[in-house]
């Protein structure tokens, strides 16, 4: 038997007071479906209809067709109503709350250590200068008075890419690129630093990385002599470490210059009475340097007999290190927040 229209009308209703009661999108979901839905009672009302005479079929399915509309209007409305109000709730901005502080980047001590060394060389007048990381034999090794049998030039301590080409081992063939660019003028003056990274087949350890820091200096020019050097890396060092160190040279060797030294400072940490960092001695090494070589100054076409020079290097996680007092250099690489943001 065919629902009547005051049953229609009534479930009607009652849909449009759930409706109006739900306050998440699936319960309008499931309404719809009881009422619009294959299952749902307009359907089942549309499907009795065969059961009615043909005028009051005509009737009936006008009716219904409304009833439908009705209710389609009334779930659209109602479905746009809850979605207006989550954009809004997650746009709500409470100016009550606590605010989130944001964490801000830090340079990593490496990087920073690096700036520092840079810039008081620029305070002194020096130039910086960069170069490629995949270098030449040839300026890597040939030009820098390095012989083809010195064991540095063995593939157990270089990393080789192709033939003729390594990894860089040190930042010393960007001196060699820049002394080449300049040669050609009428007078040589060459004042410069050359940080970058440098690669060598080293095993990691407390104190050795394959992949390390550097930063090289060369001045070249007319007169230019050991007291040069000496005064420049003794402000270095003051600058660095504080206006009391004190430092000495003692003969060391590079094949790349002659003669050859190692500067030491006074140890920052016990200011040269003697403790674990300096093992006892009260000096620790910084950097090796040198009056350059006659025959370096030969490769690259500039004249040992008008032009002198000299030339340094350091390590800079080894001046981090100390600056830092941090005892493994492989806190360096391993990203460990906690300790970058120490600094």
């Amino acid at each position: 038997m065919a629902v009547s229209l005051e049953e229609l009308l009534s479930q009607v209703a009652a849909s449009k007071r759930e409706l109006a009661a739900a306050d998440t999108l699936d319960m309008i979901a499931r309404l719809k479906a009881m009422a619009l839905g294959s299952r749902g009672f307009l359907r089942a009302a549309l499907a009795q209809m065969r059961e009615l005479a043909p005028e009051e079929r005509r009737r009936r399915g006008q009716q219904l067709n409304e009833l439908k509309q009705q209710l389609a209007d009334a779930f659209a409305v109602r479905e746009k109503e809850l979605r207006t109000a989550a954009e809004r709730r997650e746009s709500f901005f409470d100016a009550t709350l606590p605010g989130i502080r944001p964490s801000p980047g830090r340079l990593h001590p490496v990087r920073l250590a690096t700036r520092r060394i840079c810039d008081i060389f620029v305070r002194m007048g020096f130039d910086v200068f960069a170069g490629p990381e995949m270098e030449y034999e040839r300026y890597n090794f040939d030009l820098l008075n390095i012989p083809p049998y010195h064991p540095a030039r063995d593939d157990v301590d270089t990393f080789f890419i192709a033939e003729g080409i390594v990894l860089r081992t040190h930042t010393s063939p960007v001196q060699i690129r820049t002394m080449e660019r300049i040669r050609a003028r009428e007078k040589v003056i060459v004042q410069m630093i050359s940080p970058g990274r440098c690669y060598r087949r080293d095993r990691p350890d407390a104190t050795h990385t394959p992949m390390f820091t550097q930063v090289e200096g060369l001045q070249v020019g007319e007169g230019i002599s050991m007291a040069n050097m000496r005064w420049v890396l003794g402000e270095f060092a003051r600058q660095y470490f504080g206006p009391d160190t004190r430092t000495r040279l003692r003969p060391d060797y590079f094949p790349f210059v002659e003669p050859g030294a190692e500067l030491a400072a006074s140890c920052p940490f016990c200011d040269g009475s003697g403790c674990r960092v300096c093992k006892e001695s009260g000096w620790i090494e910084v950097l090796g340097c040198g009056m350059v070589h006659p025959q370096v100054l030969r490769n690259v076409d500039i004249d040992p007999d008008r032009y002198t020079g000299w030339a340094f290097g350091m390590g800079v996680e080894r001046l981090a290190m100390l600056r830092y007092q941090i005892p493994d250099v492989r806190m360096f690489f391993e990203n460990d927040l906690r300790f970058l943001r120490q600094f």
